[in-house]
């Protein structure tokens, strides 16, 4: 039998079974525009939405413009019983989008420059992170790129002594060498996909045979505890601190693939799901697979029918 997920973390007293406690998602929420239509994004927003949807506690800290946007932000969050004490407005900066582009079956993402989550206040995200006493710290890597919001989760996660998650997203041209050895160095466990892998062996000069090796390489370099990789319709991996791999394959295909965007945040929801109820290791990666699977049935990453996650929730108790 597998241990429970993130049961040997040795950063935080109390690594098993987190409970319900909140949990802080640092970073962008944001509009992205279809060519046909537009729908609410952004990994942070999104991997908040599921574990609202699966009974959690997710607190988003982000920043929003004083836009129409903002207001379709709020209404959503509102009505899906979401926080919104750690949404910030800004007056100067417009609310986050990103164009998608539809390119021979895959998407190209145009992520416009100088938004609102570009500029998340420092003071008032410590303050937001003081208040709720996290027992998890989700962030990612393009909320980074402009030294104010880097310098607000800098501040954040000096106030707490929660788990932190980095879930790497390399969105060109948004990410740097020392912008991703600031992130690893601050994170305890990480999630990225099978191509982010093969960026990060290059960048790094990952040293090992294979991708096994090269993970082991990562997380010596930067005292990782936990390493999950994900590979599409191949299924996942996961590494502890020991060095072991765990793989479990793909869930049954959609009937109808329509796109895979938020495929990725649904599986790092689910994992920091299993985290918090202290899921086994390989059940929590076979669960996040199928959810991530589902997702890929749907146009966008949010569902709007909250029915959605019944099944789910059924299916593993919750």
């Amino acid at each position: 039998m597998t241990p429970n997920f993130f049961a040997e973390l040795t950063r935080t007293p109390q690594p098993l079974n987190l409970g319900r406690g909140a949990v802080l998602l640092f970073g962008e929420v944001l509009a992205d525009r279809f060519p046909d239509r537009t729908v609410l994004g952004g990994a942070p927003f999104n991997v908040a939405r599921h574990l609202k949807a699966f009974g959690q506690q997710p607190i988003l800290i982000t920043r929003v413009g004083n836009d129409e946007l903002r207001d379709e932000i709020l209404r959503v969050m509102n009505e899906a019983g979401m926080e919104t004490l750690g949404v910030q407005c800004n007056n100067s900066y417009p609310t986050g989008q990103v164009n998608v582009h539809i390119e021979d079956g895959a998407h190209r993402f145009e992520i416009l420059p100088m938004q609102a989550y570009d500029f998340i206040h420092p003071g008032v995200a410590r303050m937001a992170a003081l208040s709720v006493e996290p027992v998890l710290v989700y962030f990612g890597t393009l909320a980074q790129r402009h030294d104010i919001s880097r310098r607000a989760l800098k501040g954040l996660l000096r106030s707490t002594s929660a788990v932190r998650f980095l879930d790497i997203n390399l969105r060109s041209p948004w990410y740097d060498q020392p912008g991703l050895e600031r992130s690893l160095k601050q994170a305890a466990i990480v999630k990225l996909n099978d191509a982010e892998l093969v960026e990060l062996t290059a960048m790094f000069g990952l040293q090992g045979g294979d991708d096994l090796a090269c993970i082991r390489d990562l997380m010596a370099r930067f005292d990782l505890e936990q390493v999950m990789v994900t590979c599409g319709e191949k299924g996942a991996w996961h590494v502890g601190r020991e060095g072991s791999r765990i793989v479990v394959g793909v869930a049954e295909p959609v009937d109808i693939l329509v796109d895979t965007v938020g495929a990725g945040d649904g599986f790092a929801a689910v994992c920091i799901l299993g985290a918090l109820l202290g899921w086994q290791i390989e059940g929590t990666l076979r669960r996040a697979n199928a959810f991530a699977s589902a997702l890929c049935g749907i146009r966008g990453a949010i569902p709007k029918d909250v029915g959605f996650y019944q099944k789910f929730t059924e299916e593993w108790g919750i």
